[in-house]
């Protein structure tokens, strides 16, 4: 028999609870792989965006809306390129389906995200027509919805001028991303400003926030400063900051994300943590005159340790590989929808398997220490 055949025969002598053993390592490493993808969206999940851009908000929160009346002064500070506005909508599909909705201007949008793919009939039907609506792809695949469909929108926030928070848009153009970060990132609508600002009951001449293209991103903390120090001791101070700082503020609004997720992680690894080391250690103590016979026919102490070690690697590097395949396919299954894709990449899975070398170790290093230190003779008599 050779080694490795050896270290599976042992890990198969009791079938039940090695495969209970196993399947509570694959649904840790299954929750491990959902939750770490859902924590590298919060934490890093907005990196592609880079620098090129800047959003100024209102300096108490980005729910206080800023009035238009700063668009022509942000427009003359050096260095911006291109400036475009956005209005929380408050969007609701349906009966209670939230949805991520702006009203802006659609040469503008156009202007500041190169990014979002469309083509030029579609750009020029949205600023032309009064009641259009461009969604991306994710949400167009989600809901059916098809060009030239109308679509009723609700508004949590914003009555129209008779009372009525339903909305009717016209669909004139369905983006795409440039690139698959982008196109993950297909999960918003956007509404012509021009129309919403003209029928809706308050809020009129406001922007929610400002989105600036930067001609030179290593400029971008100097323009922030300049532009809210432009409005500092004014009645709408402003705090500019990048994209990315922006979008994981907006997050944080739901609560610390990274903080809950690492440590209901923390909560399933220790469980896992007993779990596999009590199924290692019974394993080796039912098996201790074994392993004194395996001494006495000249295996060394390292042989024994490395016997010990490759069953709780074994276990681990099985039941994580599925659990960590599981939740990739999950991952593909769900990835693609919803206000908040999620995805389970290069970077789950290298955190993954470090994860798996470090409960390898950490279920496997003390039963198998005791079982290199045995002594035969003890062993052997049963003390």
């Amino acid at each position: 028999m050779t080694r490795s055949g050896f270290v599976f025969a042992n890990l198969l002598r009791k079938k039940t609870r090695t495969v209970l053993t196993l399947l509570s390592v694959v649904t840790a490493f299954l929750l491990f792989g959902l939750l770490q993808a859902v924590n590298v969206m919060f934490s890093a999940g907005a990196d592609f965006v880079g620098a090129t851009r800047l959003v100024t908000q209102a300096r108490v929160s980005f729910t206080q809306s800023l009035p238009m009346r700063l668009l022509p002064e942000i427009e003359a500070v050096p260095g911006v390129e291109q400036v475009m506005w956005q209005q929380w909508f408050g969007a609701v599909w349906q009966e209670n389906t939230q949805l991520f909705f702006f009203a802006t201007d659609p040469a503008r949008l156009h202007a500041v995200y190169p990014e979002y793919v469309m083509p030029d009939q579609q750009w020029k039907a949205f600023e032309e027509t009064r009641t259009g609506m461009i969604v991306g792809r994710i949400l167009a695949d989600k809901y059916g919805w098809r060009i030239g469909d109308k679509v009723p929108i609700a508004s949590n926030i914003f009555p129209q001028k008779n009372g009525s928070k339903a909305w009717i848009f016209d669909l004139v153009g369905i983006y795409d991303g440039k690139d698959e970060e982008w196109q993950r990132n297909t999960n918003l609508g956007w509404i012509n400003h021009a129309y919403f600002d003209e029928a809706t009951l308050f809020g009129t001449g406001l922007a929610g926030t400002f989105t600036l293209k930067l001609s030179n991103p290593d400029q971008a903390a100097q323009i922030a400063q300049t532009i809210d120090s432009k409005f500092e001791n004014s009645p709408d101070e402003t705090k500019t900051q990048t994209e990315k700082d922006f979008n994981l503020g907006f997050f944080k609004q739901i609560g610390d994300i990274g903080l809950i997720v690492r440590w209901i992680l923390f909560a399933v690894f220790f469980t896992l943590l007993l779990v596999v080391g009590n199924t290692i250690a019974q394993s080796v103590r039912e098996r201790i005159p074994e392993l004194a016979i395996l001494k006495t026919l000249g295996f060394t102490d390292g042989n024994v340790l490395g016997f010990v070690l490759a069953e709780a690697a074994a276990m681990c590097v099985i039941g994580g590989l599925l659990g960590l395949g599981l939740a990739t396919l999950i991952g593909i299954k769900i990835g693609g929808g919803g206000n908040f894709p999620i995805a389970v990449d290069h970077r789950v899975w290298i955190t993954g398997v470090l994860a798996i070398v470090g409960l390898s170790l950490a279920v496997g290093l003390l039963p198998a220490l005791r079982a290199s230190r045995l002594s035969i003779v003890d062993a052997l008599a049963g003390r």
